[in-house]
Formats: C-alpha cells, structure tokens, sequence
C-alpha cells in the first residue's frame, strides 16, 4: 500500500475491515530512535483515532520524570501502512505513527519527531521543502544454535559482488519487494565492500516522509532478515579492519513549485548561492552536530582514515574522502551528500540537526571554503592545515564536549531533548571510556 495518501478516519476503518486487519501498531520513537510499539486489536481501532492511546512516559527512554509520566500518542492518519510480510498469516498487522502529547494536551517536548516536524514548519516558512535521500548500509550475521546473532558474516562477497541467491542476496531483495509495496520507492540495492555489509538506497521525498520511512525499514530489514535465519545490524563498525556501515544523505531544498533551490546553470559549479550558503552552514557546524550525526561509541570507529569514511571537514565535487560531496548530477538533481551519518542514530534527530546547519547557513550567508578535490587520507598535517582543513571529533566524548557548547543543537533539539540526550550519552561515554577492553588485556597483562 503506497505512503502519503490523505486518509480520513472513515477510510482506514475501511481498509482495515477491507483487508483483514487483524492488529495495529501505534508508534512512536524515543530519544536515540527505537521505535516504541503499542499494538491494539482493530476492534479498538476506532476509539485509538478519536483519543489515541495512553503511555507511560517515564519508561520511555529521554522522555519523562515519574511526576509527568501521563502522556497520549496520537495517530497520524496519513502514516497508516499495512505490513506486507504480515499479510499471508492470521496475524495481518498495519501500522500509524504517533505524536507524543503530555499531560497538560501539548506537543510532548521530548517528541523526536516533533524536533524534525519544527525544522520542516521553519524551512516552509523560507520558501523550501527539504529533501532528503539516505543511502543505508547494514551488515547480516549468522544466527548460532540458540538463534543468538553471532559475529559471523553471513557472506564473504565484496563490493557489488554478484552471487547465486543466498540467504543476504535474498533479505535485500525481499526488504526492496515489501518496502515497494508500501510506497518507498526504493531505488537500488547491492553488496558493499566489507563482508555480509549490504546497501540499500531510497529514492529522495520530504524529510519527515523519509524518517518515517527510515524507521519502518530499520524493522522490514531486521524482520525479513530473521525470517531467512540471519541477524540484521545497524552497528556502524561491527568488524575490525573493514569498513563499516554509513547513511550518506542526499538533500536539497525546493521551492514551493517543486523547483530544486539548489540549481543555477550560471552559478560557480552550477550551484545556487543558497545551494552555497546551505553547504557552509554543514560545514561550520559539523563538529557541533557529530554527537547527533554519530551517536554512539562505535560510530567513531568507523570514522578513521582508510575505510572510506570521511573524518576531515571539507568538500568536493569529485573526491570521496570529503566530509560532503556534490555529485555530478543538475536541475532536478542538483544536491549534495552528507557522508559521515551512520545508520545507528535517530533519523528524526540526525535529520533535524543537518537541515538546521544548512539552514543557518542560509541565514547568515556562511559560503564554503574551495573544494579540495585531492585525496585527504594522503595528506600529511601540515598539507591539511594549508587547505584549512580540520578534522570531526575523534570520539563520542568530544563530540558530546562541542555538542553541550553549541546554540543552534540546543535551539534547534529544545531544552528536554538536548540535556536528556547530553545525560543518557554522556553516560555511556563515562561506561565505555571506565571499561577494561579485551584489547587491553591482550596488549598489556602479561607485558607490564
């Protein structure tokens, strides 16, 4: 069933008595992006439209204090989509998202949603709608015994290997089939580089649209996946010395018409000045915004020289190493990648953050240093500090340090979101950075 039809309350009911229906799924996401389920017989359907349902938002990750802990999820009438992997048992089940309201029936300020919705209401208000195109990398495992996913690939193929149908080649395949089904329009899929790594690319919408999308796929991937008798994982660097898993996201802005901003067959690389403003504003604020973009330990792993993942601040037309890239591609297709987001993040968040850079470059006119097109990997420190490039934090601490200093993170995610956020993974940097690692051990115990 495509997305983004205007369902009204009488046709859902509808289709759900049409199709079977037998469960549906309220949902919502907490602060670090899972997805939280609510599921109701479609026999309670009708009043879950007219009131919603009722949480605990003190069990909800970043949400509440025990003292405020009421809070109503509220269906989105046109995010209602049947599952297409549920509909050949008894167990046919549709999904709707939700916005989160607090006790007092106002927008819960702890809503990740509701962060992207405000950066999307802001970009309207200037004209544009954002669009956006993740590209989402995730490895598959094998399962042992017990079905526990082990750290075993479930392949050894590499970049754009073509192979008989295994079990990997067949959950990418079935993922695209059921996301086509529900209007995702995805565009492509393939192996990537390292071991049991897959990618698979969704065509570019609205940003809210593609973070909803992004969270449906996250469980099509896992769901399907399990089905076959592997583990899907979203874990930016589950494998030491290969690469690890990205989200490079394309975006651009259109006017209200549908026409790409970003486009000028007369500007410098064939850009518009907001194309420009909108890259610098990226740019400046990529130190500040990494904690969101790469929200855990493991992201930084990834984020070294060697493995294709960019790590220095800096863009170019052609060159891969860049932290953002502007592909070939004009008119219509005039946009440019973001390559260090990884697929471990809230979308919701991660989305927010890079339309609000972008937007603040548009507002104060910030334009981009020159592309440096020549492979920075290669460069030694000085040569790097000739093109005044500088590198993203080298870990989840210091990204956390320039992230608690920045205005625009704190403006943009709101006071809730970004001091519980700043506490949950500041804890986590404190558990891992205390933590004695088998490296350690195997490097110092019997040596000191």
């Amino acid at each position: 069933m495509a997305a983004n039809h205007d369902y009204s309350k009488e046709d859902i009911l509808r289709i759900v008595k049409d199709r079977e229906i037998k469960f549906i799924e309220m949902q919502f996401s907490d602060i670090l992006g899972t997805i939280k389920t609510v599921a109701i017989p479609s026999s309670n359907l009708e009043k879950a439209l007219d009131e919603g349902v009722f949480i605990d938002g003190s069990s909800i990750l970043g949400y509440a204090t025990i003292e405020e802990s009421d809070m109503r999820a509220t269906p989105i009438l046109n995010s209602f989509q049947i599952y297409p992997w549920t509909c050949s048992g008894r167990l046919r089940t549709a999904r709707l998202f939700c916005q989160i309201f607090d006790h007092s029936e106002n927008r819960f300020k702890g809503d990740p949603r509701w962060v992207l919705e405000k950066m999307a209401d802001k970009a309207k208000e200037k004209g544009y709608i954002c669009n956006l195109g993740p590209e989402f990398e995730f490895f598959l495992f094998n399962l042992d015994a017990q079905g526990n996913p082990t750290a075993a690939p479930s392949d050894y193929a590499g970049y754009f290997d073509l192979m008989a149908l295994d079990k990997g080649e067949m959950v990418r395949k079935e993922t695209m089939l059921n996301l086509d089904e529900m209007g995702f329009d995805t565009e492509a899929s393939h192996h990537e580089v390292a071991p049991g790594q897959h990618e698979v690319d969704m065509r570019y919408n609205d940003a809210l649209t593609v973070a909803d999308r992004l969270m449906t796929f996250k469980l099509a991937v896992k769901t399907i996946a399990l089905q076959h008798g592997q583990f899907a994982s979203f874990m930016p660097k589950p494998l030491f010395g290969q690469n690890g898993s990205g989200m490079h996201v394309h975006q651009s802005l259109a006017f209200m018409n549908g026409k790409n901003a970003f486009d000028d067959p007369d500007g410098e690389f064939g850009l518009s000045d907001t194309a420009m403003y909108y890259l610098g504003g990226l740019l400046s604020h990529a130190k500040e915004i990494c904690a969101i973009i790469n929200s855990n330990v493991n992201s930084f792993k990834r984020l070294v020289p060697g493995y294709e993942a960019p790590c220095y601040i800096s863009w170019a037309n052609m060159n891969r190493s860049a932290l953002i890239r502007v592909p070939a591609g004009r008119g219509v297709k005039a946009r440019m990648e973001m390559r260090n987001p990884d697929p471990a993040g809230n979308p919701y968040l991660q989305f927010a953050m890079m339309i609000a850079a972008g937007l603040d470059g548009i507002e104060n006119k910030i334009m981009p240093p020159e592309p440096v097109e020549k492979d920075i990997f290669g460069m030694d420190k000085s040569e790097k500090m000739s093109f005044g490039i500088e590198s993203l934090p080298e870990n989840l601490g210091a990204a956390l340090e320039v992230m608690s200093q920045s205005e625009l993170v704190r403006k943009t995610l709101g006071d809730h979101v970004f001091n519980h956020y700043l506490k949950i993974k500041g804890d986590e940097w404190d558990n891992y950075r205390t933590h004695v690692t088998d490296w350690e051990l195997q490097r110092y115990l019997h040596v000191l």
